[in-house]
């Protein structure tokens, strides 16, 4: 008997329209393996994804900006095409938000973990999770939420520079507006300015105390929470190289063991009463050494299928046999197994892996997407050198009357995050 229920189809929702999220790859091989039948609703217009010969089928997303009827309409039109339930997977936050409240419309066409409602948005929402994580004791980064601009620019003072600026919701974030989900905070006045944007972001202004990244301070734990809300599959990663550099999403990760950490997330699940699979960011203060809370991510890590155990198990699966009612295998982490994202570090993808290593887009098994990869990073990054030597030449060309130069690209630290 074949380990998941492969009468039983998996759709991977995707409203984000990141084409370098290698997640959705990620869902896509581990369940098509199992000789699932996947289905991916999102875009996929030039992506790596649809490349993949595990996708039995891409379907349109909802439009931008889609209203949970769309979304709701959108999903319905597949579970039509389907005929039979099917395990949903929000790969964003966008998705796992939506899914949560549409929960009504799309059952029973489709399978979804029984947890509390609206604590997806709760735990997804900066703002929201600093309550979160107060009402259940877990150590959170000091953070302002300002009502004006007075109190924008006064968190300056009072939480210290540099600081970080998040936007509660940033799924909500319009495209082409520039603004950016966090963003390292060095002046007051740039922290007024922020706020004056809020109508514009669609959410709140979220300001947090910075705690500086260095060795060993970033971990990240990935898990599902089962029915009767044991935590299985996953595992505790250290992250050692990420992109942007200092922060942002890990570049190169490692199974680590973390007694300390693992602890925190389970009594954070647990109290919660979270159900699903989950992906939560730590950073420890170098200061004090605490281990604080950066972010609540409801759906699976960039980077779930560094947790691979030895049975095969990983975030994906355990959803879909926990679903199924199938039991759970009991396998033997992996530890020391490595995680490379290549486009973002790909001199650790040469280097030698003792413990083992998956890597986001290359598999011997799978070599279409890795391709498409490197031949839509190569003409990204091509554009990004004609855009930063334009704004060069702009900057070195005579400003006449009304004619400023181009605004300049931001550099790694302003794009980094507090994780």
């Amino acid at each position: 008997m074949p380990l998941l229920d492969t009468r039983v189809p998996a759709v991977l929702l995707r409203i984000d329209r990141d084409p370098f999220h290698h997640g959705t790859l990620g869902a896509v091989r581990s369940l098509g393996r199992a000789g699932v039948e996947v289905h991916v609703v999102a875009d996929s217009t030039g992506g790596p994804v649809r490349r993949s010969r595990f996708v039995r089928q891409m379907h349109p997303p909802p439009p931008p900006g889609a209203s949970p009827g769309e979304i709701s309409r959108a999903l319905l039109r597949v579970a039509g095409r389907l005929g039979r339930p099917a395990v949903l997977v929000p790969m964003d936050d966008a998705s796992a938000v939506a899914v949560d409240r549409l929960r009504d419309e799309l059952t029973p066409a489709y399978l979804l973990p029984a947890t509390p409602r609206g604590l997806p948005e709760r735990v997804a929402d900066k703002a929201e999770l600093v309550t979160v994580c107060a009402s259940v004791d877990v150590p959170h980064p000091v953070t302002l939420v300002p009502d004006s601009p007075a109190q924008a620019t006064g968190a300056a003072w009072r939480l210290g520079l540099p600081m970080v600026a998040k936007w509660s919701r940033p799924w909500l974030l319009p495209a082409g507006s520039g603004l950016r989900g966090t963003v390292l905070v060095r002046s007051a006045r740039q922290a007024g300015e922020l706020y004056a944007r809020s109508a514009e972001a669609g959410s709140r202004l979220v300001l947090q105390a910075y705690l500086p990244p260095g060795p060993h301070r970033d971990w990240f734990f990935h898990g599902y929470a089962d029915r009767s809300g044991a935590v299985r599959a996953g595992g505790l990663g250290s992250k050692q190289q990420a992109w942007p550099r200092g922060a942002g999403l890990t570049a190169v990760g490692f199974w680590s063991p973390n007694p300390q950490v693992r602890a925190l997330a389970e009594r954070l699940i647990g109290e919660l009463g979270y159900r699903g699979i989950l992906d939560l960011d730590f950073r420890r203060c170098g200061a004090t050494g605490r281990y604080h809370l950066l972010d609540f991510n409801p759906r699976p890590g960039a980077q779930f299928r560094l947790f691979a155990d030895s049975a095969g198990l990983d975030v994906v699966r355990a959803l879909h046999l926990d679903l199924t009612g199938r039991p759970l295998p009991h396998g033997q982490a992996l530890v020391g197994r490595e995680f490379v994202v290549e486009n973002y570090a790909p001199l650790a993808a040469l280097r030698p892996a003792p413990g083992g290593r998956e890597l986001a887009w290359h598999a011997r098994d799978d070599l279409a997407p890795g391709r498409a990869m490197w031949a839509l990073w190569i003409r990204h990054a091509a554009g990004r050198l004609r855009r930063r030597l334009g704004g060069t030449a702009a900057a070195q060309a005579p400003v006449r009357a009304g004619h400023g130069p181009a605004a300049p690209l931001p550099t790694d630290e302003e794009k980094a995050s507090s994780c």
